[in-house]
């Protein structure tokens, strides 16, 4: 009898340690998975923080790029231009890529007097270094006056109709036709493109010059437009790049573009005042 019942106890406990054996969870490797690692949380934190940072330095130096381009240049120039009439900028200048524009102001009265500037580095509008013409070169000088009334204005204007003063015929192409006319050695190439009287000077010694430079202006007007003077509108473009100047009324006011080299570049630097 005592042995059957040592065999009895000695199942029921084999059997109990059985199940608290299936009982004891065993782990889980898809719910570890699922398990945040929080020993990387922070790691993860630092990485977001210094993503954050990489975008705004992005941002910020974007921003300073941008105040150095042309339009924001431009834009602060017209803020800084205080007088009591309004007046036009270029939209934008040519300048050789990888410079700056900048430029000096000069208001007065009546009158308002801007020098553009190229630089290799950024200079601010009237920088003292922009009095060194190594820190920077000169683009062109804008020049705008008030006149007392329009009829005042338009008698600063050498406006000229070339049919009526006579002078050789030249094509200079698109169905436009130039005057030639010589004297002192120096020989013009004028014509008319609605209310502008356009003009190139070469030496009587160069002919050819003179010609082709009007049709290269010629073809250039073709895809380009001056502004629209009120009431006329002159330019003098020179071979020999030492007399370039464009001049064009708006009521009032006269605007003179000089100091231009390049002759086809003046008309460019003109053809960016059309708004």
């Amino acid at each position: 009898m005592k042995k059957i019942l040592f065999i009895v106890m000695f199942l029921s406990f084999s059997i109990i340690s059985a199940c608290s054996d299936q009982e004891e969870p065993v782990p889980n490797k898809s719910q570890e998975e699922q398990q945040p690692n929080v020993s990387n949380k922070p790691q993860e934190e630092e990485r977001q923080s210094h993503k954050n940072q990489q975008e705004l330095s992005k941002i910020n130096k974007g921003n300073i790029v941008a105040s150095n381009t042309q339009a924001g240049v431009l834009k602060n120039m017209k803020d800084q231009l205080k007088t009591n009439f309004p007046i036009i900028l270029p939209k934008e200048l040519p300048i050789t890529k990888g410079t700056f524009l900048t430029a000096t102001t000069k208001v007065e009265a009546n009158q308002v007097e801007v020098l553009f500037f190229e630089s290799k580095e950024y200079l601010p509008l009237n920088d003292r270094k922009l009095k060194n013409s190594q820190n920077a070169i000169i683009i062109a000088r804008l020049v705008v006056k008030q006149y007392p009334n329009a009829k005042v204005a338009n008698e600063q204007i050498s406006f000229v109709n070339y049919s009526q003063n006579g002078g050789q015929k030249v094509d200079l192409g698109y169905d436009i036709i130039g005057y030639q006319d010589a004297g002192a050695g120096s020989l013009w190439t004028g014509w008319n493109e609605g209310r502008w009287a356009l003009a190139t000077h070469t030496r009587t010694d160069n002919p050819n010059a003179g010609v082709k430079l009007a049709k290269q202006a010629v073809q250039f007007l073709e895809t380009h437009m001056l502004p629209i003077p009120k009431q006329n509108g002159c330019a003098r473009l020179d071979v020999y790049k030492s007399g370039n100047i464009i001049v064009w009324q708006d009521e009032k006011l006269v605007y003179t573009l000089d100091l231009i080299k390049e002759p086809l570049k003046a008309l460019e630097i003109a053809a960016a005042f059309y708004h």
